[in-house]
């Protein structure tokens, strides 16, 4: 399997890398392409990002309106039922506890788990899950495979 430290760069050549501080013939001797004086032209010197000197800098310029629902957002982990049926065996129940130790679904889902219609199922399974779609619903009815929709807190 290849990885992105095994590609190389096959359309231009690479550039060669500066070698700054190799003489006045070089281009960028002296200075050493830092400027005159100041702080960027020490060693040691670490550019602070966002710092502007004595300047407000933008970030706290720019203004704070608005709300986001992205702290109180509960992702759900949705699941097609052609997964159902590569995962599970006739008889099994299908929760979110058993994909997680079926190692399919992460460890932590704060909005529960959801069946999603995509693909056909013929195993009789159970399923117990916090989120139906419509046509996910029909398709269980119309195969005759038990399913239950729990409440948001179990």
């Amino acid at each position: 399997m290849i990885n992105l430290a095994q590609l190389t760069n096959t359309h231009r050549p690479a550039k060669k890398r500066h070698r700054v501080g190799r003489g006045m013939g070089s281009k960028c001797g002296k200075t050493c392409g830092r400027g005159m004086k100041g702080d960027k032209a020490r060693s040691g010197y670490k550019n602070h990002f966002g710092q502007e000197g004595g300047q407000i800098p933008l970030y706290k310029k720019l203004p704070t309106r608005g709300f986001t629902n992205g702290r109180f957002k509960n992702e759900v982990f949705a699941i097609n039922l052609g997964m159902i049926e590569k995962l599970f065996s006739d008889g099994e129940t299908v929760t979110l506890k058993s994909l997680q130790e079926k190692g399919y679904a992460p460890r932590r889902v704060p909005g529960g788990l959801k069946i999603l219609s995509s693909g056909e199922i013929s195993k009789k399974v159970t399923i117990v899950a916090n989120f139906y779609s419509e046509t996910a619903v029909e398709k269980l009815k119309a195969s005759g495979i038990s399913f239950q929709q729990l409440s948001f807190g179990e």
